[in-house]
């Protein structure tokens, strides 16, 4: 009879531990419903489901010179802005990219600039097969979150289960304490994106 209960409270026990590993295991929602990466580096043709993107260039500036509506003015930031340079084209057919996260090291993420209304060359691009576009994202970043960035880049913000561009910023030129080499003090939006 004890014999009896010490077996089945063994087989309780090892039911209850299969159950939590199961549990403990198994993806998250986030992760089965989440974007498919499709990854890439500085430089690269990263094609996505919808769309191809290369990253030329990533500058850094402390202030902005703009031009909306007539009015010239300037944005500072508490970090640093950094402008990425991307060339866009759709694959199949004609598609908008609207949606650009600057994801730093410690794996926060910084959403483009809302503060740029009015200024050509930002998002949303809509492309076409075979003819790219040249284009910009801007974001607010702290230094310490330019060092091992990532640049995550979606046709739409609710994605999922379609495929995400992670371009990894490995041709930045930085200091030994990850801060950029080259930071200019202003930065015209208003010149032609190269």
């Amino acid at each position: 009879m004890i014999g009896h209960r010490l077996a089945n409270l063994a087989i309780l026990g090892l039911a209850a531990a299969i159950c939590y590993g199961m549990q403990t295991s198994k993806p998250h929602y986030a992760d089965l419903t989440g974007p498919i990466p499709v990854r890439g580096g500085m430089g690269d043709d990263v094609k996505a489901r919808l769309f191809q993107l290369r990253v030329d260039k990533v500058e850094f500036a402390k202030i902005l010179a703009v031009s909306e509506f007539g009015k010239d003015r300037t944005l500072t930031t508490g970090g640093l802005w950094a402008i990425v340079t991307v060339e866009l084209a759709a694959t199949n057919s004609t598609t908008t990219i609207s949606e650009a996260t600057w994801q730093g090291p410690t794996g926060l993420g910084y959403r483009e600039t809302e503060r740029l209304a009015m200024v050509s060359g930002l998002p949303p691009f809509t492309v076409e097969p075979g003819l790219p576009a040249r284009g910009r994202f801007v974001f607010e970043v702290p230094p310490s979150e330019i060092s091992g960035a990532t640049l995550l880049v979606s046709n739409e913000r609710a994605f999922a289960l379609d495929s995400q561009a992670r371009i990894t910023l490995d041709g930045l030129r930085l200091k030994p304490d990850g801060t950029p080499e080259m930071v200019a003090d202003i930065y015209d939006m208003d010149e032609p994106i190269q």
